[in-house]
């Protein structure tokens, strides 16, 4: 890419570029998760998802016994490989990593408290809430600042 396009597009093992970590940490949107089902084919579903550039950790909250948390545990212990995508008109960011299911109290207290800190609003109540934990080990996106 050449011009001012190359300078609006990240890809890299993981960015560190102020204005993609902030369109993942200063503003309000859903994303979509794409996890895999036993035969293989593509399960894409909205979630809410904080991103801590820190330790290069993606957090969604989940029901126990819902699909996307189904296909993970179903990829084994090492966990599955999924995607996060969110999209704001023509800007988009991706997330890549493995996931795991978390089911500890402390972790998925700290994922509902980071949830509540990026949407302005606390989760909903679930008893069966676990934690889908996603170490990021790839990024992409398009992140030019808004006009």
């Amino acid at each position: 890419m050449a011009g001012e396009a190359a300078d609006r597009f990240v890809r890299m093992a993981v960015s560190e570029d102020p204005g993609y970590l902030a369109f993942w940490r200063d503003e309000r949107h859903y994303a979509t998760l794409t996890t895999h089902r036993p035969d293989g084919t593509p399960h894409v579903v909205p979630v809410c998802v904080t991103y801590d550039p820190d330790t290069r950790t993606a957090r969604v909250v989940a029901s126990r016994g819902s699909r996307k948390v189904r296909n993970i545990r179903a990829a084994g212990p090492e966990g599955a490989r999924v995607a996060l995508c969110q999209v704001d008109r023509a800007r988009w960011a991706t997330l890549e990593g493995r996931a795991v299911v978390r089911t500890e109290r402390e972790p998925v207290a700290e994922a509902e408290r980071r949830f509540e800190e990026r949407y302005g609003r606390a989760p909903r109540p679930n008893p069966e809430r676990v934690l889908i934990e996603i170490s990021v080990d790839r990024t992409m996106g398009r992140v030019a600042a808004r006009s």
